[in-house]
């Protein structure tokens, strides 16, 4: 319904972003299978059916984009979000399945992900928790700013990932080549690096049932923004990925042909 919605008001979808979450902060111990079934419901299957939406006007046209918001989080679990992790996992499971079958029916349609770091926004004020502190994003946090660059030109220049921050590429590659220190190193430094050290209010309320912020906007902003980074080097090589591949090529032709141009002939040469 959203989707005819969507093109009915504002014409045919071109390209569309998958965001839909819930997590729950919680040691696995004590979690309940409904909050499991919640977090999937809503961040898992909240893609797939944002995805059939979306694919099926898509591919009758045979052109569009689809955004899959992503996390390393989906590639690699840290403690005290099996939940939302495993979930992200599903996604990834999901995305991959479609790319193939889009190759197999040669379709124009693209499906890119983007996986982002850790990023400033006001779900850890109302995300259920049932942690001792206040919980927070793993640093480097970043603004939400970079995340909407980075989803955007994901729209606009489709590939198959793109990694937004430093902080991502190192979980990822940590995960294929060393996945086993990853787990004694989160192990050791994932409970405390997700709180502060404030206390956490255990009568607040919180979004895995219903909005807790529909009668006020609380904007994209958390409230990290003296630690939130607002440009990510990381994206700017990855944007301009291109330039730089062929700057390099080309400063490599020219050393070779000035080293060249420098070197003595043999005498079998003269």
């Amino acid at each position: 319904a959203a989707a005819q919605r969507i093109e009915l008001e504002l014409g045919e979808i071109d390209a569309w972003v998958n965001n839909a979450m819930l997590s729950v902060f919680s040691p696995v111990r004590e979690m309940r299978p409904e909050e499991y079934r919640r977090v999937t419901e809503v961040t898992y299957l909240g893609y797939v059916h944002g995805t059939l939406a979306a694919y099926r006007r898509m591919a009758r046209r045979d052109r569009g984009v689809i955004v899959q918001v992503g996390s390393a989080l989906g590639y690699r679990s840290i403690p005290l979000q099996s939940a939302y992790c495993a979930a992200k996992h599903a996604i990834v499971g999901f995305t991959d399945s479609l790319r193939c079958e889009l190759i197999h029916d040669g379709s124009r349609v693209r499906v890119t992900v983007v996986n982002l770091p850790a990023l400033n926004t006001p779900q850890f004020d109302w995300v259920r928790s049932r942690l001792r502190r206040r919980g927070q994003p793993v640093s480097p946090i970043f603004q939400p700013e970079v995340a909407a660059r980075a989803i955007l030109h994901a729209a606009k220049h489709p590939r198959r990932e793109l990694n937004v921050g430093r902080s991502t590429y190192l979980a990822l590659w940590g995960q294929k080549l060393a996945p086993g220190l990853l787990d004694w190193y989160l192990g050791r430094t994932g409970f405390a690096a997700q709180q502060t050290d404030e206390p956490e209010d255990p009568e607040r309320p919180d979004n895995l049932r219903r909005p807790v912020d529909q009668d006020l906007d609380h904007g994209a902003h958390g409230r990290f923004d003296q630690r939130a980074q607002g440009w990510s080097p990381a994206l700017q090589i990855e944007q301009h990925r291109g330039l730089i591949v062929a700057g390099l090529a080309a400063l490599a032709a020219a050393t070779v042909a000035v080293a060249g141009g420098r070197l003595p002939l043999r005498r079998s040469d003269r």
